[in-house]
């Protein structure tokens, strides 16, 4: 019984400290990072975000059993180059895990993260 109780704390411990979180905003930049990962950060954000890697699958701690696609990956990427080059406000992208703070403007630098959704 003990084990069993143990095994529960560590579990919401765990699930505690994962994030998530709406942004909103104007694309102030999409960038390629030559560790084949791409980031994105809004007028809302204080920090670009790595949101995923276009040659394989994205997966980030705090967000179990998320995992984006490679061509899904592609695919909001070029949303967010689209939103970008025509100035267009994104009103919803939803992020999630470990690395997601309690607002916009307080991502810590060079974070990974997961986008559950983007509203565009």
């Amino acid at each position: 019984m003990k084990k069993i109780i143990l095994a529960s704390l560590i579990l919401l411990s765990s699930s505690v400290s994962a994030g998530s979180l709406v942004c909103t905003g104007t694309v102030d930049s999409v960038v390629y990072h030559g560790n084949d990962k791409l980031m994105v950060k809004l007028s809302s954000m204080n920090v670009p975000v790595f949101i995923c890697n276009p040659n394989t699958t994205w997966t980030v701690a705090g967000a179990e059993g998320r995992v984006m696609s490679s061509e899904t990956c592609k695919a909001i990427f070029s949303m967010f180059l689209s939103a970008r080059a025509t100035k267009e406000n994104i009103s919803r992208v939803h992020f999630d895990g470990d690395n997601v703070p309690s607002s916009c403007s307080s991502f810590g630098a060079w974070q990974s993260v997961f986008v559950r959704m983007v509203s565009y």
